[in-house]
Formats: structure tokens, sequence, C-alpha cells
């Protein structure tokens, strides 16, 4: 019964999450910007148009300064996007959107990990779609946000995931130029990547946002407590966690992927305010 309620009343029912992020050296010209977050759009799995719709309007309701996507606009194929690519065309804030590639936009789950013409289109196609949408795709590289002559770093990184997900990020291509920015904001699809490589080897980014848990669509998130079967697998999966001076911000999903469906763990759109402080 939890489950076919999940995908009658869950799979679209979006919720807009308002976070605060502290962060101690941030240039006053950013204390207060507005970043909105979504992730794990999974455009296959959609079989609503309407309800998508509704969600981008939610999105841009909030008026964000700055948008990122952190990863997975499909299943297996670019051509998932085909009857979506005009609704979320209509994503974009005045500091523009930022977006990377998760470990399913490779392709690697119906094509195989190894090379092959149709891949290697599919994924071509997958980066022309963000550029259609006129979204900026960092893979493995950087961009500056400036406001009021005041800089931030964003930083994007293609899909790196610890043990069995793929490896195609490369953050000793995309640090490089940012060194003397007061701020280095990174966005790398799975949050397995912050404790395997990001803690112990990038000290000077301040935080990450990812996605990719979904919270496997089924659990429990209150105030006071979140539980998800995904907490077996991925020690960090929902919300907010730091380390240190240190942030990590894993979204729970635009879309789903299997089940078309969720319990308790609802689709998410994500609200930060930055602001001037100690995390």
């Amino acid at each position: 019964a939890s489950l076919t309620y999940g995908t009658v009343s869950g799979a679209y029912d979006y919720q807009i999450k308002h976070r605060t992020l502290y962060l101690p050296n941030l240039p006053r010209a950013f204390d207060g910007i507005k970043v909105g977050q979504i992730s794990d759009i999974h455009s296959g799995s959609f079989y609503n148009r309407k309800a998508v719709q509704g969600g981008v309007d939610l999105l841009l309701k909030e008026k964000s300064d700055v948008i990122f996507f952190t990863g997975d606009l499909v299943n297996n194929f670019a051509s998932e996007m085909h009857d979506y690519q005009d609704i979320f065309s209509k994503v974009k804030a005045p500091l523009g959107v930022f977006s990377t590639l998760g470990n399913h936009d490779y392709g690697d789950y119906y094509f195989g990990k190894g090379p092959s013409v149709a891949k290697a289109k599919s994924l071509a196609d997958v980066k022309i779609t963000h550029k259609n949408m006129g979204w900026n795709l960092l893979l493995n590289e950087n961009r500056r946000l400036r406001v009021d002559g005041e800089e931030i770093a964003i930083i994007g990184i293609e899909n790196w995931g610890a043990g069995r997900f793929s490896k195609y990020g490369r953050m000793d291509l995309a640090v490089p130029g940012t060194e003397d920015a007061p701020v280095k904001l990174l966005l790398s699809h799975d949050p397995s990547h912050w404790r395997a490589q990001v803690l112990p080897e990038y000290p000077q980014i301040d935080i990450m946002f990812s996605g990719h848990t979904h919270g496997m669509q089924f659990g429990v998130i209150t105030d006071k407590m979140q539980w998800s079967p995904i907490q077996y697998i991925y020690k960090e999966w929902a919300g907010l966690y730091q380390e240190q001076q240190q942030q990590l911000y894993v979204n729970v999903g635009y879309g789903f992927l299997g089940y078309p469906g969720r319990v308790g763990i609802l689709p998410e759109i994500t609200i930060f305010e930055l602001k001037k402080g100690k995390a």
C-alpha cells in the first residue's frame, strides 16, 4: 500500500528546503546571495510533463541568484530529454546555471563501460543538451562568480564515485586557477567523493554540493531524525554534513529511478542562503 501511495502521491511531490550556509571567508558582496540546487532529474523515468513543469515553477518562484544542477540528467540516453528540454530550458538565474554530469549520463549502464560510437554520441548529445538549455556544464573545470568587484569560485567535476562507481572526475584539472578565490564551491555528483578525496586532499574546498543517493526514495526525514536503507551504503546521504570547516550538502533528487515513486523521501528543491560567519 505504501509503495502504491508513493507512486500516486510521492513521485512529483516537490519539497522546497531552505538552508543557511555559513562561510567564514565569504566576500561581503555575496552575503545573502541565494543559491538553488536540483539534482538527479532522470528524465527517462518521467511520465507526467505537467507535474515536472510544476516543480520547475516552484524553483523559479524562489528567484535564486544562481542555480546548480549536480548530475544525472538522463537514465541512459540523451534522447530521454527530448520531451523535457523545453521545460528545463526555463531554469535560469541572474548569475547563471552551473551543472555537472552524474554516473548515469555516460551511458555505462546500457552501452557498457567500454568505448563505442553509439555511447560517445549519446554522451556528446547530453553535453549539447546542457548547452542548449543555457546551462554552464563544468567538466573538470572552474568558473568565477563576480558581484560588485568581488569573486568566488565554482568548481565542477565529472562523476567521481568511491567503490564501484566510475571515476571520470579530475580534481587536479578542475582546481588550478582558484587558489586566490576566498570561497570555493564544488559540484560533484556522488557524495562518497567528499570523504574519499575532497576531505583528505583538498582542504581548501569550502562546501561540496552533490546528489546521487535519492535517499533510496524510501525512508523518513524529519527535523529531528532521518533514516533510509541507503545509510548502510552511504555515510552521507541526505542533508548537510560538516568536518572541521568543510561542508557537504546531499540533495535527494528531483526525479526517480527504478521504482516510479517515493515514500517518505520526497523530491527536493534546495534553496541556500550564503551568509558570512562560522560554519
